[in-house]
């Protein structure tokens, strides 16, 4: 019994070894891994056929069963998955040690700060005892008087050196000193997964800010990426260097002439005569800083000078230390004096990195997003010296500016450029907003393009990039209301977005019944997010070919909308900001109600800002004045929709409501929401409406406001008691105050209701 037992063992312990060996102990040659290397790439996780596929097809392989083949690519996946796990907390246990280092160095410095405050309370504590009548002594006065800086005019390299020298003194006293009472943003704190830190000036001179953070990059890359600062900076329309010289301690000095776009057609552009200098410190870091000089210095053409204003910079820059284990910390302060009382100030860099779809590489899709932007501002601006010219109005008035160009850079870019043989026509106009939130006038005009865009114009605009110009006489085309909205890539933040719009359209002749009249747009959105510091809101917008070739021609129009007051009072965080387009209700005055919820920033919005519109057409020679007609009256139709919308979702003046609440409803309404009139004004609509039913109440709403009633799909919606009730159709009317020139409310009728 015994022999039989181990000889059971040892027939077991064999079975063992055999499976061991025949399993994932196996030893595979150079020229096997690298062929299951190749089928890898194609494919991580290959099927049992294409597994033994891969054996018929690889006579290395016919030694190796399917099993083990299996076991050979779990492998390869797991330790794929581990290197990337590796790589990934890598980075961000860099990201966190430089994190800390820039805790650390705070800290050092504030307590630094505190212990001289000290000293200074101490002092300033024994002079009060000590010191004699107040009205003796002047000291104080002298000791707190700081002489201002005043800018020179550079005539020798080496009266340049001592400006440079004093340049890069200031700016390191901005960049990590206390040369400036900064102020950190709320809600800007550090971590591996924020950017940076954030600061913004107090009681200096002109607009400061700076921001520290890490990037992932070597500092020369860093300082090259930086000094090309119209490839990411929009708001630069051009920079040249003037000269460049060594500065005999290893760094340069250069004369730079600046013009930065005017974000309106309000005021004016800028333009700036600066010394950059860059240099390297003894521990390792790199500097480039920059200042403005005194003097005319460089400017543009006497023709030109009268469009742009001479501004300041500061003493700004960027200190960029290497860390340890790669990468490097930043420090950025930007300084400017715009020599303005009140001009629009915005900043659109475009340093996010892009998540992109449909194929496009992300350089690609910034590439395309940086020419819209371009081709916006330099309609915008019109600069003499790009071939624009005012033209006169006809009808004598002044709301809509009309300018054309027979040299528009943006049409002879390109492969496939559009020969014209008139040119460019671009219509602008400006206006104020009040108690607008531009993120939501922007969303709206984004997701309902029928309210506001004639199709036939948009039609007219693609045409051009075929080269069939069908003005006058454009064949009729009637929009079906389709609009497609086709995502390309967006900043990690969503603070930008890039899409293609379909509208889909049909002609009314019956021998093109069968064409396709779809009109692509390639569109730019951002500042849709209430919560978004600083920026403005833009919807920028071309016509495009069906292909999309990455060479596209772009003839950019669209709106720009720019606060200029401060944002209103309240939590920034605060989730109850309207992010549902239903929310444009809540602005209609709908009677008494008991609501106290004043969180609702569309309805307690109090602020002003500028709508700046400008939109571009081609245009023959011998069709300039019909096209300028065209153009001036479409953007003026524009402007009015616009308006209609601002209406609508600004708060109205006397009392605005949070939310729409019920003021009245006869006995079949109240059996219907189970409730007394008394208890009526507590309950709000969206209390009552479901997603799909809200949906539908705002698909319609423009209609109510501009024909004043509609007809709803029937639905489901819900009591005070929580039960369902359903309706076959539901019919909204506004409903005109005593003077019949403002909305006093609207009405609701449900069609055979019933408890379900």
């Amino acid at each position: 019994m015994a022999m039989v037992a181990q000889h059971h063992r040892e027939n077991s312990s064999g079975s063992i070894n055999k499976h061991l060996d025949a399993g994932k102990y196996v030893r595979y040659t150079a020229e096997q891994v690298d062929a299951l290397e190749r089928v890898y790439a194609e494919c991580p996780k290959p099927s049992s056929l294409r597994r033994q596929q891969l054996i018929r097809e690889c006579p290395i392989l016919s030694n190796i069963e399917p099993k083990q083949i299996k076991v050979w690519f779990q492998n390869r996946r797991c330790r794929e998955k581990q290197r990337k796990e590796s790589t990934r907390l890598q980075s961000v246990n860099r990201k966190l040690n430089a994190m800390n280092k820039l805790l650390m160095e705070e800290n050092d410095r504030l307590q630094k700060q505190v212990s001289q405050l000290v000293c200074e309370n101490g002092y300033m504590r024994q002079q009060l005892h000590t010191a004699p009548a107040p009205g003796n002594d002047a000291s104080c006065e002298s000791a707190v008087t700081t002489p201002q800086h005043s800018l020179r005019d550079a005539t020798n390299p080496a009266g340049l050196l001592s400006i440079a020298e004093e340049t890069l003194a200031e700016f390191l006293s901005k960049a990590t000193g206390t040369a400036v009472d900064w102020v950190q943003m709320p809600g800007m704190k550090p971590g591996p997964g924020s950017v940076g830190i954030f600061a913004i000036s107090h009681s200096s001179s002109g607009v400061a800010a700076r921001a520290c953070g890490l990037v992932s990059l070597e500092p020369t890359k860093i300082a090259e990426i930086l000094k090309d600062r119209p490839s990411w900076f929009r708001d630069c329309r051009s920079l040249e260097i003037f000269t460049m010289f060594p500065a005999g301690n290893g760094g340069t000095i250069e004369l730079l002439y600046t013009q930065a776009y005017a974000p309106t057609t309000l005021a004016p552009a800028r333009d700036f005569w600066t010394l950059r200098y860059t240099t390297t410190l003894d521990n390792g870091s790199l500097v480039v800083c920059e200042r403005s000089l005194s003097g005319t210095g460089a400017g543009p053409s006497a023709a030109a000078a009268s469009q742009f204003v001479r501004a300041e910079i500061l003493p700004s820059g960027y200190l960029i230390r290497p860390c340890e284990g790669g990468g490097s910390i930043i420090h950025i302060v930007d300084h400017h004096n715009l020599e303005a009382w009140s001009v629009p100030e915005i900043a659109q860099e475009t340093s996010g990195e892009v998540v992109y779809s449909l194929g496009r590489q992300p350089a690609v899709l910034r590439t395309f997003s940086q020419r819209l932007s371009r081709g916006f501002n330099d309609a915008i601006n019109g600069f003499n010296d790009d071939g624009w010219s005012l033209l006169n109005c006809d009808d004598g008035a002044e709301d809509v500016v009309v300018a054309i160009s027979s040299g528009n850079k943006n049409l002879s870019s390109g492969s496939n450029a559009i020969s014209m043989l008139g040119g460019v026509l671009c219509a602008k106009a400006s206006m104020l907003l009040q108690n607008v939130p531009p993120a939501v006038l922007v969303r709206f005009l984004r997701e309902h393009r029928s309210e506001w865009a004639d199709f036939n114009v948009d039609a007219y605009a693609a045409a051009s990039l075929k080269n069939t110009y069908a003005y006058p006489g454009m064949r009729p085309t009637r929009f079906t209301g389709s609009q497609i909205i086709m995502p390309l890539g967006h900043t990690i933040e969503h603070e930008e977005m890039l899409e293609v719009i379909r509208l889909e359209g049909h002609s009314m002749s019956h021998e093109d019944a069968y064409m396709s009249r779809d009109i692509h747009l390639l569109q730019m959105c951002s500042g849709i997010d209430e919560n978004a510091v600083g920026a403005c809101s833009e919807l920028v917008f071309a016509p495009i070919d069906e292909m999309f070739p990455d060479d596209a021609q772009l003839l950019p129009s669209g709106f720009r909308i720019i606060p200029l007051d401060s944002k209103p009072g309240g939590d920034l965080q605060d989730p109850s900001v309207p992010n549902k387009t239903l929310d444009l209700t809540s602005s209609l005055e709908v009677g008494p109600t008991t609501s106290s919820n004043g969180k609702n920033s569309a309805a307690s919005y109090s602020a002003r800002s500028i709508l700046t519109i400008a939109f571009q057409f081609p245009f023959e020679s011998n069709l300039q004045d019909n096209v300028a007609s065209m153009a001036r009256q479409y953007v003026r139709s524009v402007i009015s929709s616009v308006q209609r919308v601002a209406m609508a979702i600004s708060p109205s003046g006397s009392g605005p409501t949070a939310v729409p609440v019920f003021t009245f409803a006869n006995q079949a309404g109240l059996d219907m929401l189970e409730t007394t009139l008394v208890a009526l004004q507590d309950i709000t609509l969206d209390k009552i409406f479901d997603d799909s039913g809200r949906k539908a109440l705002f698909s319609e709403f423009a209609k109510i406001m501009q024909q004043g009633f509609a007809q709803l799909p029937g639905g489901i919606c819900m009591s005070t008691m929580g039960r369902h009730i359903s309706y076959e159709q539901a019919i909204v009317w506004k409903v005109f105050a005593a003077d019949e020139s403002t909305v006093h409310c609207l009405a609701f009728s449900f069609v055979n209701w019933s408890f379900v």
